[in-house]
């Protein structure tokens, strides 16, 4: 799998497939990605390897949650879950080229969901 930030500067690939995709919908992700969720494919840090801009990519590390990754020249949020630090992390499916086509397995955090969410009916866990 190949991905990509908005401006092309960053681009990277993966060379595992996902454990797990998930839908995230705490109030880090929400701000995170300026909409309800964000649905992230969990990997090894060592499964990404970066083709190109690695001088862009910048991690912020909040006060509590896990590191987010992202290129600081576009702003496109690449990574979550602690990459590259952390045993498993997350890549932002959206980032993704061509786009995913595989389905979320689980919906996490939804008692953030906010009063004008709704979740899908997908047949995928949920889980508070």
């Amino acid at each position: 799998m190949h991905g990509s930030c908005l401006c092309g500067a960053v681009r990277f690939e993966v060379t595992e497939p996902f454990s797990t995709v998930r839908q995230c919908h705490c109030t880090s992700c929400k701000k995170l990605s300026g909409g309800g969720a964000t649905v992230n494919g969990r990997t090894r840090p060592e499964a990404i390897e970066i083709l190109a801009g690695e001088e862009l990519v910048r991690t912020y590390q909040p006060d509590e949650g896990t590191a987010k990754t992202f290129c600081s020249q576009c702003g496109s949020n690449l990574f979550g879950g602690g990459y590259p630090d952390s045993e498993q992390c997350s890549i932002r499916i959206t980032t993704l080229d061509p786009a995913f086509e595989g389905k979320v397995d689980a919906h996490v955090y939804v008692r953030s969901l906010a009063p004008w969410e709704t979740l899908p009916d997908d047949g995928a866990e949920r889980m508070n």
